[in-house]
């Protein structure tokens, strides 16, 4: 299910980083995704029953989601 946000919600969301850059709802593989991804450092914020929770401790970290290529290939 895709993040259904009201548009002028979304414009003033930002990253709670530092850098406090736009986030866009999905992720660059999964558009349709209930996460909002930073558009600088790429975390990415669960959006739960249409709330988003922008804490940094919860954040997901890029590629944390992807299996680690290095790891386990050569068992």
């Amino acid at each position: 299910m895709a993040v259904e946000l009201d548009p002028r919600l979304l414009e003033i969301l930002a990253c709670p980083s530092d850098d406090h850059a736009p986030l866009r709802p999905g992720t660059p593989t999964d558009p349709e995704a209930d996460v909002l991804t930073c558009t600088s450092c790429g975390r990415q914020y669960r959006v739960e029953n249409g709330i988003p929770v922008l804490l940094l401790d919860e954040a997901i970290e890029p590629g944390a989601g992807e299996p680690d290529q290095a790891e386990g290939a050569d068992t």
